[in-house]
C-alpha cells in the first residue's frame, strides 16, 4: 500500500498540517509507505526530506500566499510526475492549491478527502473555488471529517452522506516537566487556574471569557496564552471591566512551555463562538492531561462532540459569559465532581483521540477502499 497525502505546507504551524504530518509519521512507523506533498513556508527549501524508510516530505516552492491560500504551481507539475506511484491520494481540505493540483494531474486512483472544515470566511475565494470544490466532493471515494457532527451538518456534503465517515484527530499525550508545572502553580499562589490557548481573533470568543471573569471568585485566575490582532482590544476590555486581578494575557507560549500550562491548570476553557472552530485540538491536549474542559455548543461544529457534556467537562451556549462562569465555578467548587470530570476527560482521550487511534482509522478506510477495488476486479 502506497499513500500520498496532499495539503498545505511545511514546516508544521497549524492544525491541518500537523494532522497530515502525524498521519504520515504514524503510517510510516507501521511500515506503510506514506509521503506528504506540500508547499514550503519561511526558509524551508524545496526538495525531498526522507523522514524514515517509509515516509518522505516532498516540498515544493511557494510563490506567494493570497488570502491564506498558498500559490505553488510546482505542486501541479510534481504531482503529474509522481501520481502513478500511489494507490491512494489522501487530500486535506480546505486547500484550493492541493485540489487544483489533483484536478490537473489526471490521477485515476482512489481518493480520500479529509474534510477539516467548510470555507466560511473567504467568500470571494469560495465564489471562484466553488466549482472545483464540487468536483473534489464528487471525485472522492470517501470523505472523512474530524467529527461525525461536522460532516453531517456541512451544507456542502448534504448530498453525499453515503460516502461520509470520520477520522478523529489524535495526538500523543501532553507530558510536562515537573519543575515547569510547579513554577506556574507557585506563580499563581494556590489560585484555581483556568487556562485557554489560541489566536487572539474574534471566533475564539475571548471577549466572553474575559467578561465571565466578572462573575468568578477572586481566587480564580484566567490565563490566556496566544497572540493575535485583538490583543490591544482585549487588554482594554480587561481594564474597563476591572478584572486585571483575575485575567492575564500571557502572550506567545513556546512549544516547550505549553505542556506545563496544561498540567498546571485546573480547568481548560474553550470560549469559541463560530463554526470556524471545527474541532479544537487544544481540547484533546487538555484531556490527555486529565483536565476537565469547559467549551461551547457551536451549531454545526464538532467542538461539543469532542468534549462530551457531563463526561469530560461541561458545554455551554456560545457568547454567554454567565454560563461560562457558572460552568467553571460548578466544576471547581466541588472536588469530587472535578475529579470525576478529570477522569472522564482522560478516559475519553484514551478511547478516541490518541495518535494510534487516528492512524488505525486511516488504515481501516484505506483497506476498505482497496478491498472494494479488488472486489470489482
Amino acid at each position: 500500500m502506497r499513500i500520498l497525502q496532499i495539503g498545505k505546507f511545511y514546516p508544521v504551524r497549524g492544525g491541518v498540517e500537523k494532522v497530515m504530518y502525524d498521519i504520515m509519521l504514524g503510517l510510516s512507523r507501521q511500515k506503510v509507505y506514506c509521503d506528504m506533498l506540500c508547499a514550503t513556508i519561511e526558509d524551508q527549501k524545496p526538495g525531498i526530506v526522507q523522514i524514515n524508510p517509509y515516509g518522505r516530505l516532498i516540498c515544493v516552492k511557494t510563490l506567494r500566499k493570497v488570502a491564506a491560500t498558498t500559490i505553488a504551481p510546482a505542486m501541479i507539475s510534481t504531482l503529474c510526475k509522481i501520481k502513478n506511484d500511489y494507490d491512494i491520494i489522501h487530500i486535506h481540505h480546505p486547500d484550493p492549491m492541493a485540489c487544483l493540483a489533483l484536478f490537473l494531474s489526471g490521477y485515476k486512483g482512489k481518493v480520500v478527502l479529509h474534510w477539516h472544515s467548510d470555507i466560511l470566511k473567504q467568500k470571494t475565494i469560495l465564489k471562484f473555488y466553488g466549482p472545483l470544490q464540487n468536483w473534489l466532493i464528487r471525485r472522492a471515494d470517501i470523505i472523512a471529517g474530524t467529527t461525525p457532527v461536522y460532516v453531517k451538518e456541512s451544507p456542502f456534503l448534504a448530498d453525499v452522506q453515503e460516502k461520509v465517515d470520520f477520522i478523529p484527530i489524535g495526538i500523543n499525550p501532553i507530558v510536562a516537566e515537573e519543575d515547569g508545572t510547579k513554577k506556574i502553580r507557585q506563580q499563581y499562589d494556590k489560585r484555581k487556574i483556568i487556562f485557554s490557548l489560541g489566536r487572539l481573533v474574534e471566533y475564539k470568543g475571548y471577549e466572553y471569557l474575559i467578561r465571565a471573569a466578572q462573575h468568578l471568585p477572586d481566587d480564580f485566575a484566567v490565563v490566556i496564552g496566544g497572540t493575535g490582532p485583538l490583543r490591544d482590544e482585549l487588554l482594554q476590555l480587561i481594564e474597563t471591566l476591572g478584572v486585571g486581578n483575575r485575567v492575564e494575557l500571557i502572550g506567545f507560549v513556546s512549544d516547550e512551555d505549553v505542556p506545563s500550562y496544561f498540567t498546571a491548570c485546573d480547568v481548560f476553557c474553550l470560549s469559541s463562538i463560530w463554526k470556524t472552530e471545527a474541532f479544537a485540538i487544544v481540547q484533546i491536549e487538555a484531556m490527555s492531561c486529565g483536565k476537565p474542559v469547559v467549551s461551547t455548543r457551536i451549531e454545526g461544529s464538532g467542538v461539543g462532540w469532542v468534549n462530551t457534556d457531563g463526561v469530560s467537562g461541561l458545554t455551554v451556549e456560545p457568547e454567554d459569559e454567565k454560563a461560562l462562569a457558572g460552568a467553571l465555578i460548578s466544576i471547581l467548587a466541588d472536588e469530587s465532581y472535578c475529579r470525576k470530570l478529570a477522569e472522564g476527560a482522560k478516559q475519553r482521550y484514551e478511547e478516541m483521540f490518541t495518535e494510534r487511534n487516528m492512524v488505525e482509522k486511516c488504515l481501516s478506510l484505506y483497506n476498505r477502499l482497496l478491498a472494494r477495488e479488488l472486489a470489482v476486479h
